[in-house]
């Protein structure tokens, strides 16, 4: 049996953490002899632990680094917003990862957790689970996915964007990977189709081996329609008004999460029928905004337990991702999962969740209005409804259940040991 072992920064705490943690448990659940190790460990489970014995000098070590980092970045500027990872700060952890009994590794997101020498420095089959872009680019976690993208002709002095100044640190980032990386052979794997023609296409990884696995849910257990009356009660939601739900972390305040553009949308939405909708919004508690919204807007905070998730999803009749860039949004999946349509724009790995009019709506990129007519159309029809909100929680089983995907990872890590070997 293979001993696989999945390293995380996280097995909780945000989206990629989560996904991780997900494909964790489904190779359990399907008999692998699978582990997971985090440097912040948020879940009550013996198969996954912390990622050092020496909690008191990895903590030192880094304090000195982060401040070290700090100090040699006070000069940059970006107005890029995403999150920046440099990847100098690690842990200590190649030693252990040489001596363990693992077969393989699995990365997930590792930033704060293996510096990009660490990485660099690991001697065992790696397969990286990529879960947005950082690991192709410099120190930015999204890029704009264009062709003049630095991923895709390399990160020179000549094609910096316009809009940073001060020292290149994502330049100098990217050539610390390709210089600690050249004699790494990583399997990616990319949960969107998306992210995989990325990864693909930039200088990093065009030699690398690229597959498509999503990320997987529950299906059987938890993720599963709970009668929508029932969910309304306990939720303390109106039964007599159709309900929009949008959740991410941090709420709207996220631009690549396209909150201004649910707003346009939803302002469209709310002039046909001004006393029939209501907002949901998961994932920020109530702002001094509130007002500001078309409509009345129920705040459901941040809700980090599956099942209040599940909850949220069942009380609403649709959730809309209106992301600009995003890889595999888990919210698209689990709504899916608790068979509600999805309205979302045409971008990123939303393609593969939903499909146009059969599951939900993809409307023109980031056209509100098309957004809007999208959310009109999935509610209006009761008949139509009931078979968009069964036609997507049986997708949801079809493509992202636990045992579909543990059998898509199970077969790769075959294939990579094989290929190991036969390199040694």
């Amino acid at each position: 049996m293979i001993k696989s072992l999945h390293l995380s920064t996280s097995d909780f705490n945000g989206g990629a953490a989560r996904a991780a943690y997900r494909i964790h448990l489904a190779l359990v659940a399907s008999g692998s002899a699978n582990r997971m190790q985090v440097l912040h460990r948020g879940n009550d489970d013996d198969s996954v632990s912390t990622n050092t014995s020496r909690p008191f000098t990895a903590r030192l070590a880094q304090k000195i680094h982060r401040r070290w980092v700090k100090h040699g970045s006070r000069d940059w500027k970006t107005d890029n917003p995403v999150l920046h990872t440099f990847g100098q700060i690690g842990t200590g952890l190649v030693p252990a990862l040489t001596a363990s009994d693992a077969d393989l590794l699995n990365l997930h997101w590792i930033s704060n957790m293996l510096s990009v020498a660490d990485i660099g420095k690991l001697k065992k089959p790696i397969i990286w689970t990529l879960h947005d872009m950082w690991a192709f680019c410099g120190g930015e976690h999204y890029v704009p996915d264009d062709k003049s993208a630095r991923f895709r002709e390399g990160y020179r002095t000549d094609n910096r964007p316009p809009g940073e100044s001060g020292p290149d640190l994502n330049r100098l980032t990217w050539e610390a990977k390709r210089r600690s990386w050249a004699r790494q052979h990583f399997t990616i794997v990319c949960p969107s189709n998306w992210l995989a023609r990325c990864a693909h296409e930039s200088v990093l990884f065009a030699e690398s081996h690229v597959h498509v696995i999503p990320n997987c849910l529950d299906t059987r257990h938890t993720w599963q329609p709970i009668p929508r009356t029932k969910a309304r009660k306990l939720l303390g939601l109106p039964l007599d008004k159709k309900l929009i739900l949008f959740g991410a972390d941090g709420g709207v305040s996220d631009p690549r999460k396209g909150g201004d553009l649910l707003h346009e949308g939803l302002a469209r939405v709310i002039s046909t029928k001004p006393h029939l909708y209501e907002l949901l919004i998961f994932g920020q508690s109530k702002s001094t905004e509130d007002n500001s919204w078309p409509c009345h807007v129920h705040w459901l905070g941040a809700v980090d337990d599956d099942h209040q998730l599940v909850l949220a999803y069942s009380a609403a009749d649709l959730m809309v991702v209106p992301s600009r860039q995003d890889n595999l949004p888990n919210t698209a999946i689990e709504a899916q999962a608790c068979g509600i349509p999805v309205a979302a724009f045409t971008i990123g790995g939303l393609p593969d969740i939903v499909t146009h009019q059969a599951t939900g709506w993809l409307a023109r990129t980031f056209d509100a209005t098309d957004l809007a007519e999208g959310i009109i159309w999935l509610l209006e029809d009761e008949a139509r409804y009931a078979a968009l909100a069964a036609a997507a929680r049986k997708q949801a089983v079809e493509r992202f259940s636990e045992a579909v995907i543990a059998d898509k990872y199970t077969k790769l890590y075959h294939q990579v040991l094989a290929r190991f070997s036969s390199q040694i």
